[in-house]
């Protein structure tokens, strides 16, 4: 679905750690220290990586919280409101004979009072040996402290997980982003922020499913391992099938796929997962990442770009609660109708200068380096939208009919045949969506394939691969007017998220090597 690209390469931020040390190797005092601690908890006869069978009915932090207002209670303990809670010990505080935990876990952390006078010297002190870091089960009642603070006083503590590692530091975190991306567990329990974006990025993956499924489209799931990567212009990941001892791919798109599921009688398709592009690494292009492609019979690229649309603004206000986000230091209301405009017009506006009646080398004087001289006036225009426009439209916008020749499986525009009904939307100065309308003259489809292998030579072959012949073979079945759309849903997360870069909002990207 997606166009060739330039990608910039990104060296990533760093690879030092910072704000404490977040990572000990093993001989470190605190390792050394913890694994002693270890071994004497099992001396005792006590397992510190217990069966959990008795918390796993416990309460929420956030539900113990919820459930109670400090201000409606008397100061002190209320034995008659017991709780079971989880989570990882990320404080303490002593204060003669009594001590303050605090407990986190995903939903919110709570304070947990020790004392001596209601646990005895000896359990008392076993909770005051606890690590930072380590996981334990609290069986406590309601406690008011005298600030008026909401918190538990432990009836029962048990370890469920002995850490032999300390967390990063409580009041710095993890300073350096290649750390954070490096070593995302970390992240994760170091940063707040961190673990809502995840928590975010599920409802936004959730509300796109649910919104499709309303829609009536159905979820094909398309194989991860082709005989051709087709169905966009990337270089892909190759592999070694050793039972067939055959050379196989790495998706770099599903679209083929969902083609010919229209073609055998489906209507509205799409999948969602991985593909993967052996290229680049910048701000928004990542080797691996999810897409989800969209196809919808009897339709062509304007309702692919309504589709879009309509999807961007439900998803923000299911995940987001609201349609409204920043971008570039402007706000963005994706309810608002967004700008339709063709690639000639925004190439006029911006040089005054017409590509339909412009020469190859007239283009390329726009551009501000030397044109390869291999290059045809379809990758010039390409370029220099891709270069010179794309990254100034910030507001969402759908730009419309780019050149064909890219495009082989895109139909050619009505008017303009040297154009394809091809569109890309574009918020923040990056494309979220390509879409098209889907070429079904099988004739066409046959020829277009060969030429297109005639001009761009992929691993030395010089004639078109089988798989080719399989996709243009299946649309001389009957292939409905069909349109599609496909979106990189990391980027669409980046964007409603307000982040910068990809690896901030993909669970565990792809770094550099540490030297």
């Amino acid at each position: 679905m997606s166009a060739p690209g330039k990608q910039d390469e990104e060296l990533e931020e760093g690879s030092q750690l910072s704000g404490g040390e977040p990572v000990s190797d093993d001989g470190t005092v605190e390792f050394d220290e913890r694994r002693a601690k270890l071994d004497r908890l099992r001396a005792a006869g006590i397992d510190p990586y217990p069966p959990v069978s008795l918390w796993a009915t416990r309460t929420r932090i956030a539900d113990v919280l919820a459930a109670h207002d400090a201000a409606t209670l008397e100061a002190g303990e209320h034995p008659e409101l017991r709780y079971q809670i989880a989570g990882r010990l990320i404080s303490r505080r002593g204060h003669g004979k009594t001590a303050f935990l605090d407990i986190r876990d995903l939903s919110g952390s709570i304070q947990a009072v020790v004392r001596v006078d209601a646990l005895g010297q000896e359990t008392y002190d076993r909770i005051l040996a606890l690590d930072i870091g380590d996981i334990v089960g609290i069986l406590g009642c309601v406690y008011v402290t005298q600030r008026g603070q909401l918190a538990l006083a432990v009836v029962e503590c048990t370890l469920l997980t002995k850490a032999l590692r300390p967390p990063p530091d409580k009041h710095h975190g993890l300073g350096d982003t290649g750390t954070r991306y490096r070593y995302r567990e970390l992240d994760l329990m170091a940063n707040e922020r961190t673990r809502e974006l995840f928590i975010t990025r599920n409802k936004i993956v959730l509300a796109i499913r649910e919104w499709l499924a309303e829609r009536n489209f159905v979820e094909i799931e398309t194989p991860a391992l082709q005989s051709l990567a087709g169905g966009a212009g990337s270089r892909p990941f190759t592999t070694h099938h050793n039972a067939l001892d055959r050379d196989l791919y790495l998706r770099i798109s599903v679209e083929l796929f969902l083609n010919r599921c229209i073609v055998g009688g489906m209507e509205n398709v799409y999948d969602m997962g991985k593909v993967f592009r052996n290229e680049g690494i910048s701000h928004k292009h990542s080797p691996e990442f999810t897409i989800i492609e969209f196809m919808c019979a009897y339709s062509d690229y304007n309702d692919v770009a309504t589709v879009t649309e309509e999807m961007f603004r439900d998803v923000a206000q299911k995940a987001l609660g609201r349609t409204t986000i920043k971008r570039n230091g402007e706000e963005i209301d994706l309810a608002k109708p967004w700008r339709r405009v063709t690639m000639r017009e925004l190439i006029q506006e911006r040089f005054g200068l017409d590509f339909m009646e412009s020469t190859r080398e007239q283009l390329a004087e726009v551009l501000d380096e030397p044109m390869d001289p291999a290059a045809t006036w379809a990758e010039v225009v390409a370029d220099i939208y891709s270069e010179k426009i794309e990254s100034t439209i910030n507001q969402p916008t759908h730009v419309f009919d780019f050149p064909l020749e890219p495009f082989p499986i895109t139909k050619r525009h009505a008017v303009h045949p040297e154009l394809g009904e091809h569109f890309d939307a574009v918020i923040g100065g990056i494309e979220l969506v390509s879409g098209d309308t889907e070429l079904n003259d099988p004739v066409d489809q046959w020829q277009r394939f060969v030429d297109q292998r005639k001009r761009r030579m992929i691993d030395d072959e010089d004639v078109p691969h089988p798989n080719d012949e399989e996709y243009a073979r299946a649309i001389e079945y009957g292939y409905s007017p069909t349109a599609g759309g496909g979106m990189g849903v990391d980027r669409l997360i980046m964007i409603l998220t307000e982040r910068d870069t990809l690896r901030e909002v993909i669970p565990f990207p792809i770094v550099r090597d540490l030297q």
